[in-house]
């Protein structure tokens, strides 16, 4: 065994019984490195990976292979999930080398950490154009010996472009002409229209194969469509979470989505499900249903949280990471079906339940069946004769058959390591299913899980947090997305309890992140705190990527705690921020998605709405179960003069009220949720 033994991370433990000499991301390898000389491998990958496993099988396993590694190279072996700075920094490398990037990532450094070289997957022979791991090796051996000036300036430029890769689209000295408006209606359009022209507009989703979820474009359309009234961006969403809940990415009899599927129509999943994934599509599932009322967004939003209950919930509390792919060493081996199989536990009733579920003797994915509905459940009773009722109840039975057969079946691996932000934004998910659903269920989860990783990953006697957590253990610094997830977490949970308590917290969080965070230069924030001194560049992440931009989210909250507190501060940075990505996210809306509805949420500035007395908390809940992306409420059972929606709203004793207001003007308070929201479309 090696180093990687005294390791938590489920992804560094895989890696423990290899013959190379790994390291764990620790001074002590730079140290050695620095010592001897030597150039560092950083070999960077997540447990639930298909091909870090099938790398590690060929070359990591082979004692020769390693042999040479430790002969010439210090090893580190890093988990991207734990430490996501390392992999941005050597990501980018690997990108501007070879135009592309993926996992496993394979990264060579000088013994300081400058980045020289970098790729992913290399087979165990040359193949299609690619040298063999070892024949790559050797060569980066070599080059590093006997060609050091070479590979010292190479290391230098690269490491330059990692440091500016993003000032072409950071504008930090943005002038305005006098008097024109800072996000007008042409940029939220202008943003629309790039993205439609993207849509897929029979399977739904953005482009073609590979495919992924799109959630932040989504709710961006969604959003959208709630302002400007275009029915082809409300069209879209629905068309593509139509698609997604009808296919083979979502799992139809467990609930839960995989991470992306390998076809433009959904139905071939890469078959590892992510809390990320699942907490963001549940998140604007629930918007969605709120918004449209459609059952099946209903229930994909219950049977995911079911399965994230179930399946990804700690006993003492937060949430795991990610199924694996594989089982038994076979990608989708524990999800998909033969006809016999289905057959014989079905028996009579499974003719009907395989014409539903695309069920073939001859399979519909490489011999075998992966479940997924080609038409709704209306049509298909419709198209056989069937009543949609009893048809239902049939389908549910033949699923609970199959997944209790498929719970006896070798599962795939579990990462059991928690990841604050990833926790918060499932926190968040289950606060807009409460929202919507009008679950005490969903809302009991929300507060219950927020308080359990506000305890677990603090850092004693400080606003700090860590990053991940588990076996009753945390450690690493927390990231600006952790930060931006958990203050949104707070925000979204107050949005249900309205317990003050929760605004204060993230009040104080939000100038904790800006004290430790905040670029003066570029106005924007770095994704790693100013105590974090382990990595050669401090960079800041703009794009959103499989989870929203950690600098956009907080661009958001800031603005949200601003009008809800009365924080100047926060509004004005805020809209700095947003100036700032405004024209990049013109330009590129895909990766810019969640800006894209902060800059939304600037040109329809927020209602802010205040409800004051005994029945507050009633009327709350029946505003907030409407889809109105734009509304901030504040609720309390008299005036509170701490914050400017609460200030001096005194009423006579015994009597509730509702004030709309924008930018803190105010219409006539109103009785009921009904009149408060009619308030808010006449204004709209």
């Amino acid at each position: 065994m090696n180093r990687l033994q005294k390791e938590s991370s489920p992804y560094l433990l895989q890696h423990a019984n290899n013959p190379v000499d790994w390291y764990a991301w620790k001074p002590e390898a730079f140290e050695r490195a620095q010592r001897e000389d030597k150039p560092i491998l950083v070999s960077i990958g997540y447990s639930t990976c298909h091909w870090c496993h099938v790398m590690e099988r060929e070359s990591f396993e082979r004692e020769e292979v390693a042999a040479f590694m430790n002969e010439y190279f210090i090893n580190i072996k890093v988990d991207r999930e734990e430490r996501p700075d390392v992999d941005q920094i050597y990501m980018d490398a690997c990108q501007i080398i070879s135009g592309q990037g993926g996992w496993p990532l394979n990264c060579f450094l000088l013994p300081d950490g400058r980045p020289f070289f970098a790729g992913t997957y290399y087979p165990p022979q040359p193949a299609n154009g690619r040298p063999s791991w070892m024949q790559l090796l050797q060569n980066l051996a070599y080059n590093f010996l006997e060609r050091r000036p070479t590979v010292e300036a190479q290391a230098k430029q690269l490491t330059e472009m990692i440091r500016n890769g993003d000032r072409v689209l950071i504008k930090n000295e943005l002038e305005l002409p006098e008097n024109e408006a800072e996000f007008p209606d042409a940029a939220v359009e202008n943003i629309y229209r790039k993205l439609a022209a993207g849509f897929d507009l029979k399977e739904g989703g953005f482009g073609g194969a590979p495919k992924f979820p799109g959630t932040m474009s989504l709710e961006f359309l969604l959003a959208y469509h709630y302002h400007f009234k275009d029915q082809d961006a409300l069209n879209h969403v629905r068309l593509s979470l139509d698609k997604m809940i009808m296919g083979g990415i979502y799992d139809q009899l467990g609930g839960g989505f995989a991470r992306y599927a390998t076809d433009r129509a959904w139905l071939v999943p890469h078959f590892e499900k992510m809390l990320y994934d699942n907490a963001l599509l549940v998140s604007l599932m629930a918007q969605a249903y709120a918004f449209t009322g459609s059952s099946l967004y209903k229930d994909a939003v219950e049977e995911t949280l079911a399965y994230i209950k179930r399946e990804m919930t700690a006993p003492e509390g937060g949430f795991y990471s990610a199924l694996d792919a594989d089982s038994e060493g076979v990608e989708g081996k524990f999800y998909v079906w033969s006809y016999e199989e289905v057959k014989a536990l079905l028996g009579t009733d499974a003719d009907l339940f395989c014409a539903f579920y695309d069920i073939t003797p001859e399979g519909n994915w490489e011999q075998v069946n992966i479940l997924r509905r080609k038409k709704s459940l209306n049509e298909f009773a419709a198209e056989k004769g069937l009543n949609a009722g009893t048809l239902q109840s049939a389908l549910a039975k033949g699923r609970q058959k199959l997944f209790e057969y498929r719970s006896k079946r070798i599962r795939p691996h579990l990462d059991d390591k928690q990841i604050l932000g990833w926790n918060a934004l499932q926190v968040t998910a289950y606060a807009r299913a409460a929202r919507a659903l009008g679950s005490k269920t969903y809302r009991q989860e929300a507060a219950g899980q927020l308080d359990f990783i506000l305890s677990a990953f603090r850092q004693p006697g400080s606003e700090a947090f860590f990053h991940t957590y588990k076996n009753g253990r945390a450690q690493y610094e927390a990231f600006l997305d952790d930060y931006a997830y958990l203050i949104e977490a707070l925000i979204s949970v107050y949005e249900l309890d309205f317990d003050t308590g929760r605004l204060e917290q993230a009040t104080r969080l939000s100038s904790f992140v800006l004290d430790q965070f905040l670029d003066n230069e570029s106005n924007l924030l770095y994704f790693t705190s100013a105590k974090q001194g382990d990595i050669i560049l401090r960079k800041r992440e703009i794009y959103d990527s499989a989870t929203p931009s950690g600098n956009a989210v907080m661009a958001v909250q800031l603005d949200k705690l601003g009008i809800l507190t009365g924080n100047d501060r926060f509004r004005s940075q805020a809209r700095t921020m947003m100036r700032t990505l405004k024209e990049s996210t013109e330009k590129y809306p895909s990766s810019f998605s969640r800006w894209a509805l902060g800059i939304l949420g600037l040109n329809k500035p927020a209602f802010e709405i205040a409800v004051i007395g005994p029945e507050a908390q009633a009327l709350a809940e029946e505003l907030s179960r409407a889809y109105r992306p734009s509304n901030l409420i504040m609720a309390a059972g008299s005036a509170d003069d701490r914050y400017p929606l609460l200030e001096g709203r005194t009423l006579p004793t015994g009597e509730t009220r509702i004030f709309v207001c924008r930018n803190y003007t105010c219409n006539l308070p109103v009785k009921t949720a009904s009149e408060a929201l009619d308030l808010i479309e006449r204004d709209l």
